[in-house]
């Protein structure tokens, strides 16, 4: 049988690294995106020096035509794609946490620029590879942070911590994209979901969280093998609670 075909954006490193790991351990052939070719041909020397099948893509979710030439490439090389992750993503280009009423609207379309309009430039671009597959799966690396309800609620530590604009935003955007690209094509075999690493020690965060890039990456191996039988337009991840070490396992999150 034909291995199922994994391309994950922003690769190289962090919980996407990750992702190409794990789901190359269950028989993906995996497609290292990344943006910089020689941090992207590291990762996939890595991954392939440990049994993974990678193969390194160079791609550039604010750039259209490096998009383009991925999707073309993608499509040449395996005729179709099984598992798209959109984990690329950044929260802050400026690297400093401010008030939203203090947020540089330049930093914030940057962040747009790649955490919400790379979503949907790749997707859109991996669709039809996506259509000729059986039964393709696409997750959408979001976050907690981007759930109003806890964000808002009482019950959650997120409601807690001192707010920010662009990257909760951003996150909130990508959780509604979710649900309508999965509104779109519930009618195909087709599932789309938001994953929730949680609050993951990697680059990302400076190398402050609770969780391992391993336990990040969980979430959206998850999702990308779900089975016929599995959810459409949720977002699924690491709870994090009041109680106990805060861990609650796994689980939907509301919006």
């Amino acid at each position: 049988m034909t291995s199922k075909i994994a391309l994950i954006t922003g690769a190289n490193k962090g919980i996407g690294l990750e992702t190409a790991r794990q789901l190359a351990a269950l028989g993906v052939t995996v497609l290292v995106g990344a943006r910089d070719e020689g941090r992207g041909r590291e990762a996939e020397g890595l991954l392939r020096r440990e049994g993974a099948d990678a193969r390194f893509v160079q791609l550039d979710v604010t750039d259209e035509e490096s998009i383009g030439r991925a999707a073309s490439w993608i499509g040449a090389e395996f005729g179709r794609l099984d598992i798209l992750v959109n984990n690329a993503g950044t929260s802050t280009l400026s690297r400093r946490r401010t008030l939203p009423s203090e947020t540089s609207l330049a930093d914030m379309r940057a962040v747009y620029e790649i955490n919400v309009f790379g979503v949907v430039a790749v997707t859109n671009a991996m669709l039809p590879l996506l259509r000729r597959a059986d039964a393709a799966r696409i997750v959408n690396v979001s976050s907690e942070v981007g759930s109003i309800s806890s964000q808002t609620g009482t019950t959650s530590p997120l409601s807690r911590m001192p707010p920010s604009a662009q990257y909760p935003s951003s996150k909130t955007a990508v959780n509604m994209l979710t649900a309508m690209y999965a509104k779109e094509l519930r009618d195909t075999p087709i599932k789309v979901n938001a994953a929730n690493p949680g609050f993951t020690a990697t680059d990302f965060t400076d190398n402050r969280g609770v969780r391992t890039a391993a336990e990040g990456a969980e979430a959206s191996v998850h999702l990308a093998t779900l089975s016929e039988d599995g959810p459409t337009g949720i977002l699924w991840g690491h709870l994090w609670t009041t109680e106990g070490d805060g861990d609650g396992g796994y689980g939907t999150i509301a919006w």
